[in-house]
């Protein structure tokens, strides 16, 4: 058995609700650079933290993954938000054989659990959390992914009025990679790069479509994109929640990262809930702006710089 490395962390528990820890690693796959639970040895973590995810099926993979690689008895402290999950984190860690104390605090639900010699469904949990292969897409893909099983409406709507493209491109929140294998359909387009702050969507995307013409970022669009420039066209449907809120910002600094990227005359082509406010964003940006579909509550745009 490996020895007990340092406490893990998952998320960004609120520090005024999650007992401190020193040095941990972090291993939430939605911050860049992180370290990989499901690569993590088993009985190897003295500790864990976890900001549990809001979908059932992703939480209980996440939390397997975490009694996996703790120590028999090392404790997993799981909160979420009582509307998030949290209302269900202590029937769960009972389900996988756990002894939990729980407190309600902040409206989070906080469980405390020693790892049990034996867990409880565990394989189970894992199988069912894992990257799969969506028949209905042609293309692999895991729960906690964004739209992981479907495509979503406003990236269809944007399938539908997407023309031919040519050159060097970027698909900014690719997901498991919708859009971008619509992008590579087209002979012309020499080079496709495919970003996600989601270590497990850029995974897939990898599986999906890795070839001679597509490279992958695990990145944070809202620290920079100045590793991309002279960019001939650009794909997204920028996420607009963060945590679970509202963010309209976050689109905003998507546009703006698009504009940096992209060279002079470049296309960017955007589908966005109705409701979203990025007009203002984009027309300082680009010298040209055209709304070329409006349905079933979302803009489609093609906006030249």
């Amino acid at each position: 058995m490996s020895k007990p490395s340092r406490p893990g962390i998952y998320g960004t528990p609120p520090p005024s609700l999650a007992p401190p820890l020193s040095n941990p690693a972090q291993f939430s796959p939605l911050m860049p650079g992180a370290e990989a639970l499901e690569m993590q040895g088993e009985a190897t973590l003295p500790q864990m933290v976890m900001l549990a995810p809001s979908g059932t099926i992703e939480r209980r993979y996440a939390i397997a993954l975490a009694l996996r690689a703790l120590v028999p008895g090392a404790a997993l402290t799981a909160l979420a938000p009582n509307d998030k999950g949290g209302a269900r984190l202590a029937g769960e860690l009972a389900a996988f054989g756990c002894t939990v104390a729980s407190a309600s605090r902040r409206h989070h639900r906080i469980c405390t659990a020693p790892r049990p010699r034996t867990i409880t469904g565990l394989d189970e949990a894992l199988a069912e959390g894992a990257p799969r292969l969506i028949a209905t897409l042609g293309l692999w893909s895991q729960p906690g992914i964004f739209s992981w099983d479907r495509i979503d409406t406003g990236s269809a709507l944007l399938l539908e009025q997407l023309p031919s493209l040519s050159g060097s491109g970027a698909d900014f929140g690719c997901g498991i990679g919708v859009l971008a294998r619509a992008a590579l359909a087209s002979p012309g387009v020499r080079r496709l790069t495919l970003i996600d702050i989601d270590r497990r969507a850029i995974d897939a995307a990898r599986r999906n479509l890795d070839g001679p013409r597509t490279e992958f970022l695990w990145a944070d669009l809202r620290g920079s994109a100045a590793m991309l420039s002279g960019l001939d066209f650009i794909l997204m449907n920028p996420p607009f929640h963060d945590g679970g809120a509202e963010d309209k910002a976050l689109g905003q600094m998507f546009i703006r990262r698009a504009a940096e990227a992209l060279r002079a005359g470049g296309t960017c082509w955007l589908t966005a809930n109705r409701h979203l406010p990025y007009e203002g964003a984009m027309k300082p940006l680009f010298s040209q702006m055209s709304l070329r579909l409006e349905a079933k509550g979302y803009k489609v745009y093609e906006a030249v710089k």
